[in-house]
């Protein structure tokens, strides 16, 4: 699957506010003063926009590397021959 970089920011951004405004509901409930309500909404948002890029660069890391993987075969260094024979069309 394929997310071109804007996609990722903006679908990583909509994750940290919507992680963000549920905190800030839960935290308004509990009898914390506004400060550490506004701290730990805001560390919330933060943790969790970055976790979705270090994930993102994870899977592009993974991915790069299956790609690589699935071309060696068309190398011309390959040592992969074809090889056809009236036999295997008999089968």
């Amino acid at each position: 699957m394929y997310i071109s970089p804007r996609a990722a920011q903006a679908r990583n951004l909509s994750l940290a506010t919507v992680n963000g405004t549920l905190t800030l509901i839960i935290l308004l409930i509990a009898p914390l003063g506004l400060a550490a309500v506004i701290i730990n909404t805001v560390l919330v948002a933060l943790a969790t926009y970055c976790t979705a890029v270090i994930s993102d660069r994870v899977i592009r890391y993974l991915q790069k590397d299956s790609t690589s993987a699935e071309l060696i075969g068309n190398s011309p260094e390959s040592n992969i021959e074809r090889r056809s024979q009236s036999s295997d069309l008999n089968r």
